[in-house]
This record gives C-alpha cells, structure tokens and sequence, in this order.
C-alpha cells in the first residue's frame, strides 16, 4: 500500500507537466523546449552562460534564429 502511494506521488509532477505542456499547445501557442549546453572551449564562460537563461535579448536572438530556420524551410519545399 505504501509502494503505491510513493509511485503514484512520484509520476504525478510529470503528469502535470504534461498536460500543462498540451493545455499550452492547444491555446495556440507551441513551443518546443531544449537543453543548451556549454560549448567545448568556452569552459571558462560559466557564469555568462548561465545568465543567458534569463536574458531577453539572448531571447530575442533566438526567437530570430528560430524564424529564419523555419522561413528558410518553407522556400526549400
């Protein structure tokens, strides 16, 4: 009994998480999450990396990045 107390409170963060991440896509608003790793050789850029998380412009060059990939996919098809 106890087993399955601890198994169901355990899968039930990735259960919201999921179907928090479908609410969203179904509002109209899609997104797609991915892991950025520090380059090789940039070792010594830490702490600079780590601030991009909760930087806007970084934001932002993303957001760019990210149109031009996928403009440049729909002229390819």
């Amino acid at each position: 009994m106890v087993k399955k107390w601890i198994e169901s409170r355990e899968k039930a963060p990735e259960d919201y998480e999921e179907a928090k991440r479908k609410f969203e896509m179904v509002l109209g608003q899609p997104f797609i999450t991915i892991k950025v790793e520090l380059p090789p050789g940039f070792e010594g850029f830490n702490i600079e990396f780590l601030k991009l998380e909760n930087d806007p412009q970084f934001y932002d060059e993303v957001r760019d990045l990210v149109k031009k990939r996928l403009l440049l996919d729909s002229r390819r098809k």
